[in-house]
């Protein structure tokens, strides 16, 4: 059983996400960014092109602010285990637990150019769903928390 955040957890969403197409539903589907997830201290490297999720490591904060990151999805700790959480109860993110809608009820937004560049945060909002899609995956990756 996988602990959230961990590597080991990312990977295992990695695994359901790539290797069932009926989760490429997003945008078309396809999704060309590199990203990052902060949930507390730490730091997630996300890299999407097409249909898949090619990469996900753990990063250094210096790595989250490199010219290769596009943007950064950060959350308080309770946000994100709210989030899987309620993932893992319906299967996908319901009512008010998707990253759109915790989005919208934040007074900044959740998702940040580390270049501060307006068209890269943009990408966010134009591969929310790829991401979301990327989380409900989490529905089938047993999990705990600390």
């Amino acid at each position: 059983m996988a602990r959230f955040p961990s590597e080991a957890w990312f990977k295992e969403v990695q695994e359901v996400y790539n290797s069932d197409s009926s989760l490429h539903t997003g945008g078309g589907g396809a999704c060309e960014t590199t990203a990052a997830f902060k949930v507390g201290d730490e730091c997630y490297r996300i890299v999407f092109e097409g249909h898949q999720c090619l990469e996900i490591r753990s990063a250094s904060e210096a790595e989250l602010a490199s010219p290769e990151t596009d943007f950064i999805i950060e959350m308080a700790p309770e946000l994100w285990k709210a989030m899987v959480e309620n993932i893992q109860e319906h299967g996908a993110a319901h009512d008010d637990q998707t990253l759109n809608s915790i989005d919208l009820r934040q007074d900044d937004s959740i998702a940040y150019s580390p270049e501060d560049d307006q068209a890269r945060q943009d990408l966010f909002y134009r591969f929310n769903q790829n991401f979301q899609d990327f989380f409900d995956a989490s529905s089938r990756v047993e999990t705990t928390f600390d």
